[in-house]
């Protein structure tokens, strides 16, 4: 199997509690793995790891034969949502992806409008994303995502906030990015989009990591 990312015992403690135990754990490239469990599981701490956004005590991550914190700060080729999206205010959506796009300057307006029309945004609206709603907002952080067309896709709870139209179209969304061999890491809290875009789900509890469906 063609293994994509490596989670080798790692662990890590945070306020004198073990969040993530020993963890080890290898996601195969081109599928979608699903990542449930209750909240304080350890979930978000673990893609926040896979990431380089925090340092194991122990152990380490692997992105594309790229030791995480050691060869690469974050990994290659990777888009992410964690939490909710952060984005400037004042600004329009179009412009906060603008400036984004500018730190690493390798797309342009055009994959930037790709990008929103594929989330069902318009790339010409000038309302202030301040005045977004939490699912526009959901939107907007997963087109910054995936416009500069990664080869990962690291989403927490990419539907938070969308309606019902909304979790459809990403639903449908996700399932074209794995037809174009992506790989996505997909936490979520919802068993019906689990188990309707999930090749392999884990499930995380008390820091550990267990299979519960492999392909």
């Amino acid at each position: 199997m063609d293994q994509i990312i490596t989670v080798e015992g790692v662990t890590k403690s945070y306020k004198g509690v073990k969040v993530l135990n020993n963890v080890c754990i290898s996601f195969e490239r081109g599928k979608i793995h699903g990542i449930v469990g209750r909240n304080g599981s350890g979930k978000t701490m673990l893609i926040k790891a896979i990431c380089g956004l925090i340092e194991p005590d122990e152990g380490h991550v692997t992105v594309n034969q790229e030791i995480i914190g050691k060869d690469v700060d974050f990994p290659k080729n990777t888009g992410v949502i964690i939490e909710a999206p952060g984005f400037l205010p004042s600004l329009s959506a179009y412009n906060n992806l603008a400036y984004l796009a500018s730190l690493r300057n390798i797309i342009g307006k055009e994959e930037i409008y790709r990008a929103m029309t594929l989330v069902g945004l318009d790339p010409k609206e000038k309302k202030h994303v301040g005045k977004y709603s939490l699912g526009m907002k959901q939107r907007l952080g997963l087109a910054q995502a995936i416009m500069e067309n990664p080869e990962i896709l690291i989403l927490d709870e990419p539907m938070n906030g969308l309606d019902k139209k909304g979790v459809s179209e990403v639903r449908e969304l996700l399932l074209k990015f794995k037809s174009d061999k992506k790989t996505i890491l997909l936490v979520s809290h919802n068993a019906e989009d689990i188990g309707i875009l999930c090749d392999n789900v884990y499930e995380m509890d008390l820091g550990e990591i267990t299979p519960l469906r492999e392909t």
